[in-house]
């Protein structure tokens, strides 16, 4: 009996660490920025469990120029568009946000490390994202699109 327990113990850990894809080990490295492990393609979209916060905001999204790479956000980190991150000015910088591009249901979650330039919100602008958040949403040919924005709670076991 006491070998059945050890061989089953044994057997379901050699298919748990096969279960394991490289895709998964790659999102799940600590030393990843956090910015980078939330994307819409990732094994985390369908065990993220989100908790929103009940925070609803609708409106217009852009993306970054390619001239603010490696600029200063007003957070202090760098810019990069290779980031999942944001800018907005009606959330505060540290805020994580589920973004879903209403046209297609595509969706992103990222964090909010800038402010946008303040004419923006006058164009009805809520959100200005990197390209990559802007490429897995799939609006990067139109510029623009309809989003709306879900405030949700920082993810678990990440360097925030």
């Amino acid at each position: 009996m006491r070998f059945l327990i050890i061989f089953l113990m044994s057997f379901g850990m050699a298919l748990s660490s096969h279960a394991q894809t490289q895709k998964d080990t790659i999102l799940f490295n600590p030393g990843m920025p956090d910015s980078l492990l939330w994307s819409t393609d990732s094994a985390l979209k369908a065990d993220a469990n989100l908790i929103f916060t009940g925070k609803v905001i609708k409106g217009t999204a852009s993306y970054y120029s390619a001239k603010f790479e490696g600029v200063k956000t007003a957070s202090g980190e760098r810019f990069s568009n290779k980031a999942f991150t944001g800018a907005s000015n009606s959330l505060p910088i540290g805020t994580w946000v589920k973004v879903t591009n209403t046209k297609n249901g595509k969706w992103v979650v990222v964090k909010i490390n800038d402010k946008m330039h303040p004419k923006m919100k006058k164009k009805g602008r809520v959100i200005d994202l990197t390209r990559a958040a802007a490429k897995k949403l799939q609006f990067l040919s139109s510029g623009l699109t309809k989003v709306k924005l879900e405030v949700v709670e920082p993810p678990m076991g990440k360097n925030i």
